[in-house]
């Protein structure tokens, strides 16, 4: 087979954006597969403010072209395609979309993680407009404001934390028992007195007209429903990474996150992951961009090294 092209970036966020501006730079023919508009959930986030270099607020939307026309200038091509799957066959990297077949001697996974969702009536319709996934993201916009975490793990428990720098009151709904998080973790959400916690919960309802006004609780041992008035709800129960392409490749099974090394590597030579799929990722925009980079200029030095070799052709 073929190759046709030196690098294939599988998503279009800011790290898939980031890594296409030093691939091509360097001359590298470089593709984006992306399989709905370019920005991922940047593309659906109405103001960041703790993106550097913007002092003032810019819209995801405004980011994200920002970065692509970049990207752009540098020749990145940019394919609207939903990728299938990844297979290595002679030490080239196959990606087959529902439109064709693509090789390339190295492929950088952006494919990102869709945070899991409660699945529950006003979960959607609030996306936004008081419904977060984000606390570090979207904390300040709640000041003063009484919010809902939902989650026992680590996440929410931090997110939590982080949330009381801003916020009247934070109450953590978990629908176990006890938390899973860290017991330091633990041990500082409830000395915090802006914390409030409800055990053996779960939300089942969130209401409001113009934004988030507030949610139904449910006591999962009692059957109790409650309405809990707030003004904004944080939702922390995992998330979900879009790896259900690459099948047994990587020991990925749906619901897991990519290993890397500092290098962004998989244990698969020549494919590397960037960005929310990969394990350990601090979920930021410019943590996912540094990714993004990290990757790219590792390909770059892999590709001139198995040039030096022999084992590519110009």
């Amino acid at each position: 087979m073929n190759r046709d092209y030196d690098v294939i970036i599988v998503g279009g966020g800011p790290a898939a954006l980031a890594a296409a501006v030093y691939t091509c730079r360097a001359l590298l023919k470089t593709v984006v597969f992306e399989r709905k508009i370019t920005g991922g959930q940047l593309a659906g986030t109405d103001m960041v403010e703790n993106y550097p270099g913007f002092p003032e607020v810019i819209s995801g939307v405004d980011l994200t072209q920002r970065m692509e026309e970049q990207a752009k200038r540098f020749g990145l091509i940019v394919r609207y395609e939903e990728v299938l799957k990844l297979a290595v066959e002679d030490g080239l990297k196959v990606v087959t979309t529902d439109t064709g077949v693509y090789a390339s001697y190295a492929v950088i996974l952006a494919c990102g993680a869709d945070p899991r969702k409660l699945d529950i009536p006003g979960e959607n319709e609030f996306y936004g407009r008081g419904v977060s996934y984000c606390a570090t993201c979207d904390g300040a916009f709640f000041r003063d404001k009484d919010v809902v975490v939902v989650g026992g793990g680590d996440s929410a428990l931090t997110e939590g934390i982080f949330l009381t720098k801003y916020v009247k009151t934070v109450q953590i709904i978990h629908r176990g028992e006890a938390f899973k998080a860290a017991k330091i973790y633990q041990e500082d959400a409830f000395a915090n007195p802006k914390i409030h916690v409800s055990f053996n919960t779960t939300v089942e309802e969130i209401h409001g007209k113009e934004s988030v006004e507030g949610v139904i609780t449910r006591n999962v041992v009692t059957g109790e429903k409650k309405s809990l008035p707030c003004q904004g709800i944080f939702i922390f129960i995992g998330s979900v990474p879009n790896t259900s392409f690459l099948g047994n490749l990587l020991c990925v099974d749906t619901g897991c996150h990519i290993e890397t090394n500092m290098h962004m590597e998989t244990e698969i030579e020549g494919v590397y992951a960037v960005g929310d799929v990969r394990k350990w990722s601090y979920r930021q925009i410019a943590t996912s961009v540094g990714d993004g980079v990290t990757a790219a200029i590792a390909a770059e030095h892999k590709l001139a090294e198995l040039k030096a070799l022999g084992k590519i052709k110009n």
